[in-house]
């Protein structure tokens, strides 16, 4: 009996070491493959995740799909974020341009970058920026305003693609988010306008 329990304690500890050891190797392996996961989703469209092109196609679809607009921002910051128009048609393989407009209501600078996806996600490989404001510092003092312009097209095979071919509507959906390394404005540290004067 003490033989048989020292020999399952015996398996049960390597079996625990090797699990910690998995465990150990899975958590590196994510952090290693963070660069590689976002190299593959720009590739793919995978989640969403549009593409980067240097000009649009020279060939333009007879079709038409919706492009719609959605922006949010994330709690904390007090800034305003909302496309100027709600939804356009567009022809797949035209260039088009949209603007967003952000507005800063705190009472002190603020930097803040905007990320972005596309739903249906499937379709992320086939929408293309020329131009996008996304993953760029926007640093608007208090009460400023910037509208942000976002250059792209539908790439027309997407029509042809049995997978994406009966998407006839499309999202693309921006977050802004305070920059990384900057903090929230806070009552010590806002402006105070001075006293008035008595004369």
């Amino acid at each position: 009996m003490g033989v048989t329990s020292r020999s399952q304690r015996r398996r049960n500890s390597r079996t625990v070491l090797l699990l910690a050891a998995v465990v150990a190797g899975m958590i590196g392996l994510s952090f290693a493959s963070v660069p590689l996961y976002r190299l593959f989703c720009s590739a793919t469209g995978f989640g969403g995740t549009t593409q980067q092109a240097e000009t649009a196609p020279t060939r333009i679809a007879g079709g038409l799909v919706t492009v719609r607009f959605d922006a949010q921002t994330a709690p904390g910051l007090d800034w305003e974020f909302r496309p100027l128009k709600k939804g356009i048609a567009v022809h797949p393989g035209e260039q088009n341009e949209v603007f967003f407009r952000a507005v800063n209501h705190s009472a002190l600078p603020v930097t803040a970058q905007a990320i972005y996806n596309v739903t249906p996600t499937k379709v992320g490989i086939y929408f293309d920026k020329l131009q996008c404001f996304c993953f760029s510092d926007q640093t608007l003092a208090p009460g400023q305003s910037v509208d942000m312009g976002v250059v792209f097209f539908v790439d027309p095979d997407m029509l042809t693609d049995p997978s994406t071919s009966e998407v006839r509507s499309i999202t693309l959906s921006y977050t802004m988010f305070r920059a990384p390394g900057t903090s929230a404005p806070t009552a010590s540290s806002a402006s105070r306008s001075p006293a008035p004067s008595v004369n």
